[in-house]
């Protein structure tokens, strides 16, 4: 049986060993190949893996298939993060670049990304004509490259992804002004790929989970608060962090925590990136986020007067019009965030270090600059919850969304509804739940937001049993 090849909202993937496999992974290789050459009369690729099993071997089997093709491939030597792999590609200019991760998924799961020569996610239509070329069978065995030998006839390439990106830190924030700021921070790398980045720049910060694991220790590396307990724990036993960042599996994606050690979302996150970037630096540009971001950003953009554009999920959606138009943010409710000045790509790391530089020259705690954010746009509280039901559930959910059988959940009327990606309903006091299957996992996401924590948990409580009363 041929195991079909499906890019999702961000790339591949699959289980190792039962679909991610050696020959599956030379069978996207050969699809990305014939695309590049189609490109170029002299085709590159940049290549890197991040911490999960095998990914030495897995990247080795593209490879492979890559020289073959008498491709030119520049290769990071040990694991990196999505962002280096990204701002390698533009760098060096290659056709392509391609991480092998599988990001925030489950420790049991690989991956296979598709980097554009801008620096962020390939375009969608551009995926598609590679997943298109992609065979339905491949003799893996013809794929016999002498790796030592394309080094020495500099058809393979060793590239130091990882010291370029902390360089390019070093260029672009004031590390000095951090470290000389007296605040105590702490970093989360969920044993993911951004683990030894923040180490020669804050050597005397309190580091969690910098190591390398590629079982995770059973926990998916995503950076939501119910996966950073220990960080949590962390900050409140020790009294004295006054800000907390975390990474994920290939630290494109940004988790952040207070001195109180309350997690504190993207949608947070988003508002406080904009207010720094224009009130403080005088920055300016169009902002546009997913679909499921907060209507609280519209409202923070119509204060600063900037454009304000929603898209569907999944940041290669963004990355195009961060490509061709003057864009100040693009941003997730996942935690995927990119600014201008830096590549079109999510970047957890570099979010993180623009909100501990604003900290720093604001002299201004994390809670004090919220509050400022709340002066304009109102305060608010966010939580998603992840339904883990069965396919024919989750498809007779989505059927009852279209066919507007929810005209309320419990107590809470629907005010209307929004569709651009997966459903959005609007409820009374500005509050908000919206329902939409995962592009990257089998699971049913609801999302809510209101005024407090305890409105935002019975909206989804109420909701859920909403939901699974079919």
């Amino acid at each position: 049986m041929i195991d079909k090849i499906k890019f999702g909202t961000d790339g591949w993937r699959a289980v190792i060993g039962d679909t991610y496999t050696i020959r599956n992974i030379a069978r996207v290789a050969e699809g990305t190949a014939q695309w590049v050459k189609q490109q170029s009369d002299s085709p590159s690729i940049v290549i890197g893996h991040d911490c999960r099993f095998n990914g030495r071997m897995f990247m080795e089997t593209a490879i492979k298939v890559y020289l073959n093709h008498g491709i030119k491939v520049y290769y990071a030597d040990g694991f990196v993060s999505t962002p280096m792999v990204s701002m390698g590609t533009k760098e060096y200019g290659a056709n392509i670049g391609v991480v092998l991760t599988a990001s925030h998924n489950p420790p049991s799961y690989g991956g296979y990304k598709l980097k554009s020569n801008h620096g962020g996610p390939l375009l969608p239509a551009k995926i598609q004509e590679v997943e298109d070329l992609i065979p339905d069978e491949l003799a893996v065995e013809k794929y016999t490259a002498d790796l030592d030998a394309a080094k020495k006839s500099g058809q393979l390439i060793k590239v130091d992804l990882e010291g370029a990106y902390i360089n390019a830190i070093k260029e672009n924030f004031d590390i000095e002004a951090i470290k000389n700021s007296g605040l105590n921070l702490a970093f989360d790398a969920m044993y993911g790929s951004g683990q030894n980045v923040l180490k020669p720049l804050f050597p005397d910060m309190s580091f969690l989970h910098c190591e390398h694991n590629p079982g995770f220790m059973g926990q998916a590396p995503e950076p939501i608060a119910k996966n950073l307990k220990e960080l949590e724990a962390f900050i409140k036993s020790n009294g004295n962090i006054d800000a907390a960042l975390a990474t994920d599996g290939d630290a494109d994606r940004i988790g952040l925590y207070g001195k109180d050690g309350e997690f504190i979302d993207s949608h947070h996150i988003i508002l406080l990136l904009i207010h720094y970037m224009v009130k403080y630096k005088g920055m300016s540009g169009k902002v546009v986020t997913a679909f499921s971001c907060s209507p609280k950003i519209a409202k923070m953009c119509e204060h600063y007067g900037l454009e304000h554009q929603t898209v569907k999920i999944g940041f290669k959606h963004i990355a195009g019009i961060m490509i061709d138009e003057d864009v100040l943010l693009g941003g997730e409710e996942s935690g995927g965030i990119a600014t201008k000045g830096h590549i079109p790509e999510r970047d957890g790391i570099w979010m993180g270090m623009i909100i501990w530089e604003f900290m720093a020259k604001s002299g201004k705690s994390l809670a004090s600059l919220i509050d400022e954010v709340y002066e304009i746009v109102g305060g608010f509280k966010f939580e998603r919850s992840d339904l883990h039901i069965s396919e024919d559930l989750k498809l007779e959910i989505i059927e009852n969304c279209k066919n507007n059988v929810y005209a309320s959940f419990g107590e809470y009327k629907v005010d209307k509804v929004e569709t651009i990606d997966g459903f959005k309903f609007y409820l009374p006091n500005d509050s908000w739940v919206m329902i939409r299957p995962s592009g990257t996992e089998p699971v049913l996401r609801v999302y809510a937001e209101a005024t407090d924590l305890d409105e935002v948990r019975k909206i989804l409580k109420t909701t859920e049993t909403t939901l699974l009363k079919q």
